[in-house]
């Protein structure tokens, strides 16, 4: 007897299709904005008896607009416009602005339309040795609430940070004064304002290396309580793929204390097994290191950043003066100096130096901010742009600035700082 050929069965439960009806008025909408799940897979189910076929069901009928009174797609193109500062609201009002809001196409459009902010996030930590962290909005001189750090690392040593995708900022490895060096890996979500896991690392350590290149997080040397204290290996993780993987080891194991992406290389400063200085570049597209000394290396301090392909570091201690390398001369011979020094004080020490909107961002241990316009041609006094005390008062955090103003007692220090955009 034939019994015919059966049709396939498919697994509805396990579709991953998220797109919204609702936004049918969209062009390309669907793909992107999350809501009512509408699956593009048939609902077949195995049975014996032939069933008719029901007519597919509009989830979307019932579900009321964005917007009262205008079409999603003019209602997402006000939403795009609003100020960032503005979407910790925006995410309370129902759960469809909330999809909306953490999902990839709102960040895709208003990046497109030239909408997305960039913020400043600094972590500090105090004198009980307790995490916190703060985000610093530019646009209106404020220091905004965050959700604490996860609990893990809120005493932590020696972990790193970095960002990925613009607006995900990652803390990974480092030592937990009690269970000793880890392999943790969380990260935060400007869309969601939440903190997520991660894969962890594949080897234990802290007081390391890192850097993104390509959108991808790389790792290096670094220490361990191992047989082996001082490490060679690096792993690189891929958002894409959501998982770490090995490449080349080091030339010789390094606990490094300045790193920089320069040109697509990665460099790389620390002291090596005896203590002495070494210095490396890491090249990801042949995935080899080599040891460099040139005037770039010698001449090189922190911290440092590239900004539109040129490469800077602080002069001196309270970050007034930039130093600016020049590679026809391989020399750290060019200077831009405010004139305006504020001592050699803990408070006024530079801990921070990131580019924010195409400008050298400078952060002090007493969360003073102060901006270097460094493609502006000028008078030295016109590049530079102090932000410190704009709007303090008006921010939940200005307890901080009156614990911080002492010259001679540093209460707290900051031990990361990056950018998020958004």
């Amino acid at each position: 007897m034939d019994r015919g050929i059966q049709p396939p069965l498919v697994d509805t439960t396990a579709c991953l299709c998220r797109v919204d009806a609702g936004l049918k008025t969209v062009a390309g909408a669907k793909r992107f904005v999350p809501g009512s799940k509408l699956c593009l897979q048939p609902d077949i189910k195995p049975s014996i008896h032939p069933t008719r076929q029901k007519p597919p069901r509009d989830r979307t009928r019932n579900q009321s607009p964005l917007l009262p009174g205008l079409p999603d797609d003019l209602a997402i193109a006000c939403l795009t416009r609003v100020p960032r500062i503005e979407h910790r609201k925006l995410r309370l009002v129902c759960k469809r602005w909330y999809r909306l809001l953490a999902g990839n196409y709102f960040y895709s459009l208003r990046k497109n339309i030239q909408m997305a902010e960039e913020w400043v996030y600094v972590m500090k930590r105090d004198k009980n040795r307790k995490m916190t962290w703060h985000g610093f909005d530019p646009l209106n001189h404020l220091w905004q609430p965050l959700p604490p750090v996860p609990k893990e690392y809120s005493e932590a040593l020696g972990f790193g940070c970095a960002v990925l995708s613009g607006c995900h900022l990652y803390i990974f490895g480092g030592k937990d004064p009690v269970k000793g060096p880890m392999r943790r890996v969380v990260y935060y979500s400007a869309r969601t304002n939440k903190w997520h896991r991660a894969p962890d690392m594949l080897r234990r350590r802290h007081f390391f290396g890192s850097c993104v290149i390509n959108n991808c997080l790389y790792v290096a040397g670094g220490e361990n309580e191992g047989a082996q204290r001082s490490l060679r290996s690096v792993e690189v993780y891929d958002p894409n793929k959501n998982r770490w993987c090995f490449v080349s080891d080091m030339s010789t194991a390094m606990v490094p204390f300045i790193g920089v992406v320069y040109e697509g290389k990665w460099f790389l400063k620390g002291l090596g097994p005896h203590r002495q200085v070494v210095s490396e570049m890491y090249e990801p597209e042949t995935n080899v290191w080599t040891p460099v000394h040139d005037g770039m290396v010698s001449g090189w301090r922190s911290p440092s950043t590239c900004v539109d392909g040129k490469l800077y570091a602080l002069e001196c201690k309270d970050g007034c003066k930039v130093r600016v390398y020049d590679e026809e001369t391989d020399s750290w011979s060019k200077h831009i100096d405010s004139k305006m020094h504020m001592g050699n004080s803990k408070g006024f020490e530079a801990a921070a130096l990131v580019p924010l909107n195409g400008k050298l961002c400078i952060i002090r241990n007493n969360m003073s901010i102060s901006l270097v316009n460094v493609g502006k041609d000028g008078a030295a006094e016109h590049l530079w742009e102090t932000l410190a005390g704009k709007g303090q008062l008006k921010t939940l955090v200005s307890s901080l600035w009156s614990s911080l103003a002492g010259r001679n007692h540093l209460k707290s220090h900051i031990v990361h700082c990056q950018v998020l955009q958004a």
